[in-house]
């Protein structure tokens, strides 16, 4: 099975960018195994969307859509529990 490609959004670039070092190794080491595993245990889809999900990576939450026919996983927003779904 080919791996999928990670894209990242302007916005969940800038967002990743706000993080701490650590927090960012760790969202960082998150999203590179999207692109084997594109739902992963513990990913959850979002109701009210046909293809957004998320995972939990310790207090923060990535929102990711799924591309199956092109092989593309987008991170759409990376931000703390609180905010990411506002």
């Amino acid at each position: 099975m080919a791996g999928y490609s990670v894209e990242i959004s302007r916005t969940a670039e800038k967002q990743l960018r706000k993080l701490t070092a650590a927090d960012r190794e760790k969202v960082a080491r998150a999203l590179v195994g999207l692109g084997t595993d594109p739902h992963p245990p513990g990913s959850r889809k979002l109701s009210g969307y046909n293809d957004v999900f998320r995972i939990r990576v310790g207090v923060y939450r990535v929102l990711y859509s799924v591309e199956g026919r092109r092989l593309i996983v987008i991170i759409l927003k990376i931000g703390h529990r609180r905010d990411v779904y506002r």
